[in-house]
């Protein structure tokens, strides 16, 4: 499970440093060197969460719809935030 929470947080960071450093550097100042590994660490990060949901759900006995928005939650930038705050604080 700390794994997991660590994850969750990781995924989130490195999504919010492709969009709110990484984009801006390479399109606005034609900086494109920091979008490779921050976006490669951040689609490693991306599978290793979405993994991880699919995982814990089942032994977390989670429903259809607290999966569905736990791996919705990765394609929003700050939502895998709430997913380790609500879903996995609470299943401690």
């Amino acid at each position: 499970m700390k794994l997991f929470r660590w994850v969750a947080i990781l995924e989130g960071v490195s999504y919010l440093l492709l969009l709110g450093v990484c984009v801006p550097l390479k399109y606005v100042f034609d900086i494109p060197e920091p979008t490779y590994p921050v976006g490669l660490a951040h689609g490693v990060l991306f599978v290793a969460y979405c993994g991880m949901v699919v995982l814990w759900a089942g032994k977390l006995k989670w429903t259809f719809g607290q999966t569905l928005l736990a791996l919705g939650a990765s394609l929003l930038p700050i939502a895998p935030f709430i997913v380790e705050r609500k879903l996995l604080r609470e299943a401690d």
